[in-house]
């Protein structure tokens, strides 16, 4: 397992005055402290990264003004005319590898 940069991770997520102070302590020396709470540190670090992103997503989804957050798993195919495998397909976003477009057309008898 390859260990984490701590300073790299906290400049980029905007937290410079602790990313200097990690430099710091570890150019200080003392290793076996540092060494000893750096899993406390790369769990924070996970944590605020995973939290940002949710907020953002939260804050995104609010700004586009959708009424409800809707995704795949909550689909009823059952009471839908859409093909099950290919809109599964289509979520993998596998055609993107091949840098393959996709059309979407729909009318209002699918807009229900």
């Amino acid at each position: 397992m390859t260990q984490r940069d701590v300073t790299v991770e906290l400049k980029a997520l905007r937290l410079h005055g602790m990313a200097d102070a990690w430099a710091d302590l570890v150019e200080q020396g003392g290793n076996a402290g540092i060494e000893s709470s750096r899993w406390l540190i790369e769990h924070l670090l996970q944590a605020e990264g995973t939290d940002r992103a949710m907020r953002s997503v939260s804050h995104q989804m609010h700004a586009a003004r959708f009424p409800v957050h809707r995704d795949i798993a909550g689909f009823d195919f059952e009471v839908s005319p859409v093909d099950r495998k290919l809109v599964t397909t289509l979520a993998t976003a596998a055609f993107t590898e091949d840098a393959h477009n996709v059309v979407l057309v729909g009318g209002p008898e699918l807009a229900t």
